[in-house]
């Protein structure tokens, strides 16, 4: 279930599939398990269907702040998934940047987001009516990083918004135990929860280069 979704409207639809997602990631898997991926991946596995419900509220002109786990989030947004698979051959996939699209990901933990909140703030300056999407881990939701930027941009009403892909873990720690079984999630931020087949990083499998 995703939290204050129906707070957001619908602004279009999306081409991608549950199915379709999935089969971009398992051509992912076999090109890195075939040790021609020369970079880190994280994987993405559990969250295609609240992910294209989120994906609906997102508008084509809307920004996209990405983490390093970000194939979803690309594909989603409309960036081509040739061009995407291209940049993970690179090495780039915990850092696809389509400044074009409107597209950004960082491999920092909560790097993305004053980056974010400086579009946000242009975008209100200049008058504009576009959106800035920017999706966190649960664990990067829970540092002070988060918490000034989010206070930042509801006190200055900036066209901000936020996202919380819940897997439970800190790279293996459960995030829930660092905190003492505690979280107070603001009423605004879209939060959603799922388990991955896949590990924190690659595939499971020792790949020899």
């Amino acid at each position: 279930m995703i939290t204050n979704l129906d707070q957001y409207p619908v602004k279009r639809d999306i081409t991608h599939t549950a199915d379709s997602l999935i089969e971009f990631e398992d051509s992912i898997v076999a090109l890195w398990e075939g040790a021609q991926v020369r970079g880190p991946i994280h994987l993405s596995n559990g969250n295609e269907d609240s992910l294209i419900e989120i994906f609906k509220r997102i508008d084509t002109t809307d920004w996209v702040f990405s983490t390093w786990r970000s194939h979803y989030h690309a594909l989603l947004k409309g960036l081509d998934p040739q061009w995407v698979t291209d940049e993970i051959l690179k090495g780039k996939s915990i850092s696809i940047c389509n400044i074009d699209e409107k597209f950004y990901s960082s491999a920092i933990v909560g790097g993305t987001l004053p980056i974010a909140l400086g579009v946000a703030q242009q975008i209100k300056r200049t008058g504009g009516t576009d959106k800035v999407w920017c999706f966190i881990g649960d664990m990067s939701f829970e540092s002070g990083i988060f918490y000034e930027i989010h206070k930042y941009a509801r006190n200055f009403d900036l066209p901000l918004y936020f996202v919380v892909e819940d897997n439970d873990v800190s790279t293996y720690t459960p995030t829930i135990a660092t905190w003492n079984g505690k979280r107070d999630l603001p009423t605004d931020v879209l939060h959603y929860e799922y388990k991955s087949k896949y590990p924190h990083y690659g595939t499971g499998k020792w790949i020899v280069f």
